[in-house]
């Protein structure tokens, strides 16, 4: 799990107008893997809020996009000069910090991996690395042992957040 660079390079990977930006909130895009399906996009958004309002930050606008590894894999070479396999990337765009702003891009094939490997479900593991990426914009991070310990921890308080 990468720390959050600065940029967004949704903006050079999506033709004009795929993107709706007018209006706060939080979008779901799925790229280049057309068999995902999120099927509880609403009850997602809740519980996204919620863990905004619980750190006491706004969200002005979270865009997750759903793809492969292949396509994490080139973001990842060329944002962050990483030549490895990630489930998440993060990227800021917020100029203020108690505003949520930024790109989340997910690996559907490394979440679903993940969750065999860990003997959890595949819709778990989602949300875990869902609420991972919120949880880098709100300024945590998980470079060494001591602060992926205490990541996970916070991940579990916010998944402890969820009512559906």
């Amino acid at each position: 799990m990468s720390t959050p660079p600065m940029g967004p390079p949704h903006h050079e990977s999506f033709p004009p107008g795929e993107l709706h930006h007018e209006a706060p909130g939080i979008e779901f895009m799925v790229e280049d893997v057309p068999e995902f399906e999120l099927s509880d996009a609403e009850e997602l958004i809740g519980w996204i809020e919620r863990v905004a309002r619980v750190h006491e930050h706004r969200i002005v606008q979270l865009t997750y996009i759903f793809c492969s590894d292949d396509y994490l894999h080139r973001l990842n070479v060329e944002y962050l000069d990483h030549d490895t396999l990630t489930d998440v990337i993060t990227f800021d765009n917020s100029d203020d910090a108690d505003i949520l702003e930024g790109d989340i891009f997910i690996s559907v094939e490394r979440v679903r991996e993940n969750a065999q490997d860990l003997g959890i479900s595949f819709r778990d593991e989602l949300h875990r690395v869902m609420i991972h990426g919120v949880l880098h914009l709100l300024g945590y991070h998980d470079k060494d042992l001591l602060s992926q310990t205490a990541m996970r921890k916070k991940e579990d308080d916010c998944l402890s957040l969820r009512t559906f």
